[in-house]
């Protein structure tokens, strides 16, 4: 069994109304990073000096020995850029959330006071600042469940929402597997929260940024200037603002450093944004935590049988009646690379249809040959599937009069000698007068033309049929 982990699918094109506090148009989550202190250094037990996110052009990790420019740019970020961020946020009464690095936070106990007596939220940033793709996976375990011993001892409280940040292909599930979070966010994949199914329990996700991000201020290509930051923020608050209006509401993240956008020529950027933010209607600052409830209670986990998680048994059992009297199509589409993507109608009827497509055409006619006639002696038996019953019923072809009884055994008769398969049609999209027109035009068809006009009719069929069964 192949199957494909990536979630490519999402939302899709119809996102739900986030309904947010107030019929706000848009939630704006500020993330302020502290790692100051939680970052590599040889004094932190680590095998070189940090490399990552700072104004040193070029830099680079320094084997067994310290970096003092590197250590000072760090320093700087908690000994002044903290304290002009935390001014600016209490000034503004704009809530913040903390991705603290548990080792960071230790180091800095003003600061953490700080930002409990501001009633911040304070969320757990793994417990050093470090990189993570090549780690065991039992120590990425091993380090979460001391980032959550040593937040609690520092914080006073278990952090109730997670950012790894430099992650490993494990560490979403890892986190879930907790069953700590109310939140995690080491995804960047939406504008709206989210739930995901980890380990048999529903994970909430958050998903943050890297480009709305003042990380940019110390990556190539990035911003240079307070105001560039100040503009690709306003851009991004427009349009989401205007999706908003238009009743598609959204939630929009901003990454900040304290090193970084706590610099004074960087920070006045960051001051414009909020001015200009504030002087809009609907506008909710809010906390991740505080979305994470919001969403809880207002968009709840709904669990569904996925198609890409079901054992063969189950799935042929599901949908093995999805094309009229043809397992096979679902045997086969089982073996394909499923997964997310196919938890859905549309997703799932793409492989089956996959499988019906490339078909041997005996194949395919042995399916259209599958199908009863449209009102005809199966229906009169009741003989016809729970699918083709409902389907007949709904385009009333099961309280015919005598006269059209009369005049669908004619047209099926005709049809069938002509072209070798009954009369199929999604009968769903059709009332009866619209079923005899049709009936009528096609039988004028090249049995070429019919046949492949039978097949497309049959693809519909299905595609009907599993909208009743999946999102």
């Amino acid at each position: 069994m192949i199957r494909y982990p990536r979630d490519m699918r999402g939302y899709g094109a119809n996102p739900p109304d986030a309904a947010w506090p107030g019929g706000a148009r848009i939630a704006i989550s500020m993330v302020l990073n502290y790692e100051e202190g939680g970052e590599n250094n040889v004094l932190h037990g680590d095998a070189a000096s940090e490399a990552f996110l700072s104004d040193i052009a070029g830099a680079a990790m320094w084997p067994g020995q310290r970096h003092w420019n590197m250590e000072s740019i760090y320093e700087y970020g908690a000994r002044a850029g903290f304290w002009r961020l935390h001014r600016l946020f209490t000034g503004l009464n704009i809530p913040v959330t903390i991705y603290g690095v548990a080792t960071a936070l230790a180091r800095n106990p003003e600061q953490v006071a700080a930002m409990q007596s501001a009633r911040w939220e304070v969320a757990s940033h793994g417990l050093k600042w470090v990189e993570h793709k090549d780690m065991p996976e039992d120590e990425e375990r091993r380090q979460i469940d001391e980032a959550i011993r040593l937040h609690t001892e520092v914080v006073g409280s278990p952090p109730r929402g997670w950012y790894t940040g430099r992650c490993s292909v494990n560490t979403v599930r890892l986190t879930a597997e907790t069953g700590a979070f109310d939140w995690i966010s080491d995804t960047y994949d939406d504008d709206l929260p989210y739930w995901r199914r980890i380990a048999g329990r529903d994970q909430l996700v958050i998903p943050y940024t890297l480009e709305a991000n003042d990380m940019r201020f110390a990556t190539a290509p990035g911003y240079i200037e307070g105001e560039q930051f100040f503009t690709y923020l306003k851009d991004t608050f427009d349009t989401l603002y205007a999706e908003g209006l238009a009743g598609q509401a959204k939630m929009f993240s901003v990454g900040l450093h304290n090193r970084l956008i706590g610099r004074p020529g960087k920070v006045a950027g960051l001051k414009r944004f909020l001015d200009y933010a504030r002087g809009h209607e609907g506008v909710w600052f809010a906390t991740r935590g505080q979305i994470a409830a919001h969403w809880a209670a207002t968009h709840p986990p709904v669990y569904f049988e996925r198609p890409s998680e079901m054992d063969r048994t189950t799935f042929v059992s599901r949908y093995g009646s999805i094309f009229e009297h043809s397992p096979w199509i679902a045997e086969r589409a089982f073996d394909l690379e499923l997964g997310p993507a196919h938890d859905s109608a549309i997703g799932l009827h793409n492989a089956l249809a996959r499988m019906f497509r490339s078909a041997s055409p005996d194949e395919r006619m042995g399916v259209l040959r599958a199908h009863p006639d449209l009102a005809g002696k199966l229906a009169q038996a009741k003989r016809l599937t729970a699918e083709s019953t409902s389907e007949q019923a709904s385009a009333g072809l099961d309280a015919l009069t005598d006269d059209e009884r009369t005049a669908f055994t004619r047209l099926n008769d005709t049809y069938t000698a002509r072209f070798g398969f009954p009369f199929i049609i999604a009968v769903r999209d059709h009332d009866k007068g619209g079923i005899l027109r049709a009936f009528e035009t096609r039988s004028a068809n090249s049995p070429e033309q019919e046949f492949a006009t039978a097949c497309a009719q049959v693809e519909r069929i299905a595609y009907l049929r599993l909208k009743d069964q999946l999102p």
